[in-house]
């Protein structure tokens, strides 16, 4: 998220629209790498999305 160099979001993508908004199921926090805490469910809207890309 914009600002947040260390700050990611990890989620099941359970729907997107046409602005890149997201919703994600099973979010959790990651600060450095480390899981701090659940999230839940997440919307996150598309212009605050610096970078997606699949777990691994």
């Amino acid at each position: 998220m914009k600002g947040s160099p260390r700050y990611i979001l990890e989620g099941v993508l359970n729907s997107v629209d046409e602005y890149l908004n997201l919703h994600l199921l099973e979010t959790v926090e990651l600060i450095g790498g480390e899981k701090t805490r659940s999230l839940g469910s997440v919307i996150l809207r598309g212009n605050n999305i610096i970078l997606i890309s699949p777990v691994e």
